[in-house]
């Protein structure tokens, strides 16, 4: 039945045009191409579309999906490490800004503009990847969607080697070098502000109550990321702690 369905999507579906884009880029044809196409429509989009199914629910399982693969598939690469170190590597993978980056190698920023009416952000990236991954699971369940994320993901878009010794984790950084040099650090939300309906907050970094540095984002914790990642620009704090 599923040979059908993918034989008629590719040749015969009104949306056959998407089944072309995504075949190169997943490697083949799905079965199910309405839950590929709402793996697309993020929330944002509603007011385009009102009553369309977004690609929140299929993101939520994909989510949960990933973080699964990623932890087994670094338990058996690893077997003589401890459980902090799977789990740093696991949290640099499954991570947002790596996500987006994925899929911008990938190519889904190429489908998800046609669908964003130009209000395309990199976080949509990330979370249409997750969304995927949901879709996959549903057409070909646990064992061949691993296979298929170890093979066609980690593997392709990855440099694991990098990840380990990569620490872009800007904010623990400040806060390990304010805790050295006794500096008292505070994350702020100045606002709290929607953009196409989404939440979007600016956040400041308070060092000694000098406020230091300040970035927006839909992700809180990406906006503390991206402010922590200027204050130590700012401070050159890296070239300080080679030297120290």
């Amino acid at each position: 039945m599923d040979i059908v369905r993918r034989f008629y999507n590719l040749y015969f579906s009104e949306d056959k045009d998407l089944t072309i884009k995504l075949k190169p880029i997943l490697g083949f044809t799905p079965a199910r191409l309405h839950l590929f196409k709402t793996a697309f429509y993020h929330k944002s989009m509603t007011n385009e579309t009102p009553g369309r199914a977004t690609n929140e629910r299929l993101e939520y399982l994909g989510d949960a999906i990933l973080s699964t693969i990623v932890a087994e598939y670094l338990f058996k690469k690893y077997p003589s490490k401890d459980e902090g170190f799977l789990t740093k590597m696991r949290s640099k993978i499954v991570k947002r800004q790596t996500l987006n980056e994925i899929a911008d190698h990938m190519g889904l920023d190429v489908i998800l503009s046609e669908y964003s009416m130009g209000k395309m952000s990199s976080a949509m990236l990330g979370n249409a990847l997750e969304a995927l991954v949901g879709a996959i699971y549903i057409e070909f369940g646990y064992e061949k969607t691993k296979d298929y994320v170890i093979r066609n993901i980690l593997m392709k878009y990855l440099n694991i080697i990098e990840l380990e010794t990569k620490d872009d984790n800007h904010k623990s950084q400040l806060l390990e070098w304010c805790q050295k040099h006794n500096k008292d650090i505070h994350f702020v939300t100045l606002t709290k502000f929607k953009v196409d309906k989404r939440d979007c907050f600016k956040v400041a970094v308070l060092i000694d109550t000098v406020e230091m540095a300040t970035a927006e984002d839909f992700n809180k914790k990406s906006a503390e990321q991206m402010a922590s990642a200027k204050v130590i620009e700012k401070l050159n704090i890296n070239k300080a702690q080679r030297l120290d």
